[in-house]
């Protein structure tokens, strides 16, 4: 019988909207999973590949982040005209293929060659999974599901470096990639068991160069989903340029040691809380009233972090800094999602190509701003927490134009 407050979805063929929900989270959490269980062994990778700039090893996620990013633009129009699930399970496939690749390679150019054909397969997991949620609801009920699948998906960050780090314990580097794959076989299992065709045909888009550029052009004068989607891209550019400094301050400057997973997933678990809260309050307070004031309190708190960080040449105290990166990370809960959602909202005839614009735009540039943030790093915390502050302002900004300088005002009941 099925959990009354947990109903079956009609669309979703028998599937209650738990299990819906955490095969979306798990389905984004590979993505995740790729990026940040690898994390304590980038200097191990280093050592044995024979790379000498400590920077460089950086590359290993931004290699892995530009394949992501930029195959989000062919997903998007391939599901809306072939279905969800097909594309979804051919790039589950190079995902586990390439994973599984790593482990024989013997060179730090061919590791990067394979991260970036695994963010290929990767970008299926993102396009397809928003997709499929839009698919299904709209609206605040979209908002809150994205939220509840944020807050599971946001558990891979808490847990990955240290499980990276337990993986290391039975090996070298290259068992952290078999692990990976294993992950991804599992939930690949379970998508195709499970997981019904959630594209109407009434919604089926040609598949043709005039079709897709059509779609692009709906997405990319939209003001309102073209203005969330680049105040995303700042925000998250921020946390992709801590994610690829992230040992090198932690490590590096703090000098934790084996206690950096700690520290990691202590700020990933603010990160889940927010977007536990956000579930549960976006349905009161709408998706408007809690992004801006949380974007607000993005460029206060980042302000602050930033000035008492140029306060002194020493870095600030462990913990202080601790604080403050983990009240920025609980304010980014609630802006990533929100915005994502916000950006669809006005989109949902065009899922799948919006979701693969919005995408590609969202993780390329915000490769290339975390990479600009991580490339600046000196040996010091400052370009990192600069970035933070200097993006922060930047999306603000965007949602102000988006918004027509209206902040706190929702458009409709939904938002």
């Amino acid at each position: 019988m099925t959990n009354p407050s947990h109903p079956v979805v009609p669309k979703l063929q028998g599937m209650g909207r738990a299990q819906f929900i955490a095969m979306m989270a798990a389905l984004m959490a590979l993505n995740a999973l790729a990026i940040d269980i690898m994390l304590p062994g980038l200097q191990q990778i280093g050592a044995a590949l024979g790379v000498e700039n400590e920077n460089h090893r950086q590359y290993v996620v931004s290699a892995y982040l530009f394949g992501f990013g930029i195959a989000q633009l062919f997903y998007g129009p391939i599901s809306d005209r072939f279905g969800r699930r097909t594309p979804l399970l051919i790039g589950l496939g190079i995902y586990i293929v390439s994973a599984i690749a790593v482990v024989f390679v013997p060179s730090f150019a061919g590791l990067l060659i394979l991260r970036f054909i695994q963010g290929i397969g990767s970008a299926a997991t993102r396009v397809i999974s928003v997709s499929i949620v839009r698919d299904v609801f709209g609206g605040r009920a979209m908002a809150e599901v994205m939220s509840l699948i944020m807050m599971v998906f946001m558990i891979v960050p808490i847990i990955a470096p240290g499980t990276g780090q337990l993986v290391l314990l039975f090996g070298d580097w290259h068992l952290i990639f078999v692990f990976i794959a294993v992950v991804a076989i599992i939930v690949t299992i379970w998508v195709a068991r499970k997981l019904p065709e959630t594209l109407d045909q009434a919604d089926v888009r040609p598949f043709t160069v005039k079709s897709i550029v059509a779609g692009f052009l709906i997405v990319l004068t939209n003001r309102m989903a073209l203005c969330y989607t680049l105040a995303s891209t700042f925000i998250f550019g921020a946390l992709f340029g801590f994610i690829n400094s992230a040992q090198q301050v932690y490590v590096g400057i703090y000098q934790l040691g084996v206690w950096f997973p700690v520290a990691f997933a202590a700020v990933a678990l603010f990160m889940s809380i927010s977007a536990f809260l956000n579930s549960r309050w976006v349905g009161r307070l709408g998706m408007r009233k809690l992004s801006h004031a949380a974007i607000i309190g993005f460029v206060v708190v980042t302000f602050l972090w930033l000035s008492v960080q140029l306060l002194s040449s020493e870095p600030m105290p462990f913990l202080l800094f601790l604080a403050f990166f983990a009240m920025a990370m609980f304010l980014f809960g609630l802006i990533a999602s929100n915005f994502n959602s916000l950006a669809m909202e006005p989109l949902g005839h065009v899922a799948g190509t919006a979701s693969s614009v919005l995408g590609f735009m969202g993780t390329v540039g915000g490769a290339i701003i975390g990479a600009s943030i991580g490339q600046a790093f000196d040996g010091t915390a400052t370009p990192m927490v600069a970035g933070f502050f200097t993006v922060s302002v930047i999306g603000l900004i965007f949602v102000l134009i988006g918004e027509k300088g209206k902040l706190f005002r929702p458009h409709n009941h939904k938002a």
